[in-house]
């Protein structure tokens, strides 16, 4: 056996070469799909608005403030979408928020190792829940909970109730990012703080939510563009009637229930209507994709960079 030729073995470092570059392929077709993907959903997106935009002004279609796409007449402006849709979310940050940013406070400085390993993952629970059981959750639980309470004459479906079950959607991405943004502090200023006599809730407030305000603000924009891009749980808790309205005890119609609306019905899809889906979407993706980038600025723009 020590005859035997061992040039046509392949040698150790070329096999660490091919292995690398079958790894690097892979990075790389798995990033050309994600671009790729995204590109072509905002392709068909353009396009068919495009072709709404051809049968209905824009003019009309984004300062309109009546919305009617299934009875005569017709009518397709989508401000009462649009503010529908952002009054669900600012009544869900309201909610999220503050106890969002409490919970990551508590849970970095205050609670023990123990217990924070027991709270975070339940936090993450809420999370994993399907959106759709949180809709059950609000007109079975919420909504007669707030008529029973406060609100007697409040019907089934509202804005209010859809806000307060979408805030409590969100809460754990506000809390998880914040609390990883406050953990990302040095423990140096902590003890920088302490040793000049400050108590930890002057620490906290401020020392280490200043320092850590770049990720807190990211979390508060993409909870927001979480909140915004809801479905299921709008769906059943909001109603779908599109009217232009502030008080969050109506029902209301999102931009989210809409496209829900017209994807399942029988609508043909050289409708009007079913074109309208895809100016709506547009619509919606142009408002998420802002929050995205505002977020991005944030973080650069008021990050902290610590030796």
């Amino acid at each position: 056996m020590a005859g035997v030729s061992t040039a046509h073995r392949p040698q150790p470092a070329a096999t660490t070469r091919r292995g690398e570059a079958l790894i690097e392929f892979l990075l790389r077709a798995s990033a050309a799909i994600g671009i790729i993907t995204t590109v072509g959903i905002v392709t068909v997106l353009l396009v068919e608005a495009l072709f709404f935009f051809a049968e209905v002004s824009p003019v009309d279609f984004f300062t309109g403030t009546r919305w009617s796409a299934s009875i005569l007449p017709y009518a397709f402006g989508v401000i009462p979408l649009i503010t529908s849709t952002l009054m669900i979310a600012f009544i869900a940050l309201v909610l999220a928020v503050p106890l969002g940013v409490l919970a990551a406070v508590w849970m970095s400085e205050f609670a023990s190792q123990r217990v924070r390993s027991v709270i975070k993952p339940v936090l993450e629970v809420l999370a994993g829940i399907p959106t759709i059981v949180y809709g059950f959750f609000a007109i079975t639980v919420i909504t007669p909970l707030l008529k029973a309470t406060i609100l007697p004459d409040l019907g089934t479906f509202s804005a209010l109730s859809a806000g307060i079950v979408v805030g409590i959607l969100v809460l754990p991405l506000v809390a998880s990012l914040t609390e990883d943004a406050l953990r990302a502090v040095p423990r140096g200023l902590r003890e920088g703080s302490y040793a000049l006599g400050a108590t930890r809730w002057e620490t906290v407030r401020r020392v280490l939510l200043p320092a850590a305000l770049s990720g807190i603000a990211a979390a508060v924009i993409l909870a927001m563009s979480r909140a915004v891009g809801e479905t299921m749980a709008v769906v059943l808790a909001a109603g779908t009637n599109p009217q232009l309205t502030l008080n969050p005890t109506e029902s209301v119609q999102t931009m989210t229930a809409f496209i829900v609306q017209i994807s399942l019905g029988d609508t043909p899809t050289e409708s009007i209507q079913f074109k309208a889906l895809f100016a709506v979407g547009a619509t919606l993706f142009a408002i998420t994709f802002t929050l995205n980038l505002i977020s991005a600025w944030l973080v650069a723009r008021y990050r902290n960079v610590y030796e």
